[in-house]
């Protein structure tokens, strides 16, 4: 055994949600080591995109100019019916035609600018609790063993988490019925069918990627994911196309060969002691409306700025267990929703009530807003205390703030992850009443559109979401010190 390595906080994963989780640490000034099992990165993409609240969160980092030009899509849909997602003020069904090993690789040059450590090749074997903080056991790419302290761990490590198993969190749910095939083929010939076709021996679809690329989605109707291997061979892949459409795609050459089910299991808890879960080590479901990497990017969020000033020192005793307080809630109204949708699209014959069930809902506009709001992950609102105003809870939007200085768009004032006092009338008592935690908040005075221009101030959380909104320098008081801890003057 090996010297030990420390750092404030250990990150089992290396994939989009550890590497945000690295990132946010490191904004909030928390040291972080990402253990990653990899070596190097697969350079495979099951997720092509991410929904409107994750391209926010992104927008509140200042990552989204990395991506290049971005096109969002207003069409999506809920359980294979299509609709408009635009219904909803600033929804859409999200950035699309982005692979995932392009997050991964912003991701990681991001984290690694700010400080953040990454292992790769570094294997999670084990890991020991004491009063202080916790030791983990890990294989080096040399065969070594090494020990890296911390005073949390999280595990960002997928859905068979190893560090979940080892800390005993029970993962109900439901196992997969049914199993779907994915992969990236070229030279194959096949017939793009980019909004899915429903045949009477399966489910297929094909859409464009970039460089001639097509990604093939295909479910055989009836099929066990016991009966196959969770690695299948492109051979598979081709066999089982060909009984589903009768085409031969055989002679093309696949990149890579993927398969998943619609299991459907959530940890009965985010936090245990000192360890936390985020992404799919937290929750698994069906990639119906391509939430999955999204709800892993948010996890790492709301989790990092918490996390960060419980390190550091200043956060309220309470503040880390509101991450399993307001994540869980959303992990299981996603385990929901990709359940519904996967009852319809699954389902052959005997599934076609269901369908036309949701095909006349959708037809209705406040159904549409509803699920809308729900997949694009913007409707979200955390308990943020009793006799809350409406706006608390919610996510700031991206507005344009008029300053003294001139317009700025509101998800610049959350590059630094700092929580931010919006003065949006003349209260001086509520500007005075911030005095003590310029440290942790930044106080920016403007005027911002409707509905907020209703209110005297607002109080933004890091993660972007409205801790509190009114006029009372009271109310702010008591949010200041429920999110942000004792002002410094006190300490």
């Amino acid at each position: 055994m090996n010297r030990t390595v420390k750092a404030d906080v250990i990150v089992v994963g290396g994939g989009p949600t550890g590497l945000m989780l690295a990132g946010e640490l490191r904004l909030g000034g928390a040291s972080v080591i990402v253990a990653e099992e990899l070596e190097q990165p697969t350079g495979q993409s099951r997720a092509l995109g991410f929904t409107t609240r994750t391209l926010e969160s992104l927008d509140q980092r200042g990552l989204v100019a990395r991506y290049g030009d971005l096109e969002t899509s207003p069409m999506g849909h809920f359980g294979g019916v299509p609709f408009d997602y635009t219904i909803l003020e600033d929804a859409h069904f999200g950035a699309r035609g982005i692979p995932q090993a392009q997050t991964e690789a912003i991701l990681e040059a991001w984290a690694l600018e700010r400080g953040a450590e990454i292992r790769r090749g570094h294997k999670f074997l084990a890991f020991e609790e004491d009063e202080k903080g916790v030791t983990v056991t890990v294989a080096t790419p040399d065969g070594r063993q090494e020990q890296l302290r911390g005073q949390f761990l999280v595990g960002a490590d997928g859905g068979h988490s190893a560090v979940r198993k080892a800390a005993g969190i029970d993962f109900p749910g439901t196992s997969g019925t049914q199993l779907m095939y994915l992969a990236d083929v070229v030279n194959s010939g096949v017939r793009l069918r980019p909004l899915g076709e429903r045949l009477p021996g399966g489910l297929v679809q094909v859409f464009p990627m970039p460089d001639g690329v097509a990604r093939i989605i295909l479910s055989v109707y009836g099929t066990s994911p016991e009966d196959h291997s969770e690695s299948p061979e492109f051979a598979e892949v081709a066999a089982a196309w060909q009984q589903v459409t009768g085409e031969d795609i055989s002679g093309g050459e696949a990149l890579w060969v993927s398969s998943f089910t619609d299991s459907t299991r959530q940890a009965a808890e985010y936090r245990k002691g000192r360890v936390l879960l985020a992404g799919d080590a937290a929750h698994i479901h069906l990639p119906a409306g391509g939430q999955g990497m999204s709800t892993g990017i948010q996890d790492a969020v709301n989790l990092g700025w918490k996390l960060a000033a419980t390190v550091r020192g200043w956060a309220p005793g309470d503040l880390l267990d509101t991450y399993h307080d307001e994540r869980h809630p959303v992990g299981a109204r996603l385990l929901s929703n990709t359940r519904a949708q996967g009852m319809a699209i699954f389902g052959g014959d005997d599934s076609q009530a269901l369908r036309d069930l949701y095909t006349e809902l959708i037809a209705l506009d406040e159904v549409k807003r509803h699920l809308a709001g729900a997949v694009s992950h913007i409707d979200i609102r955390y308990d943020v205390g009793p006799d809350a105003h409406p706006l608390a809870g919610y996510r700031l939007p991206p507005r344009t703030l008029d300053t003294p200085d001139g317009p700025t768009r509101t998800p610049e004032l959350l590059h630094q992850a700092r929580g931010v006092l919006l003065v949006l009338a003349d209260k001086p008592k509520v500007r005075a009443a911030a005095v003590g935690w310029e440290g942790r908040v930044s106080t920016v005075i403007g005027a911002l559109p409707a509905p907020f221009d209703e209110v005297a101030a607002l109080l933004v959380r890091p993660d972007g979401y409205i801790a509190w909104a009114g006029g009372d320098e009271s109310g702010l008081d008591k949010a200041l010190h429920r999110w942000f801890g004792t002002p410094d003057a006190a300490r």
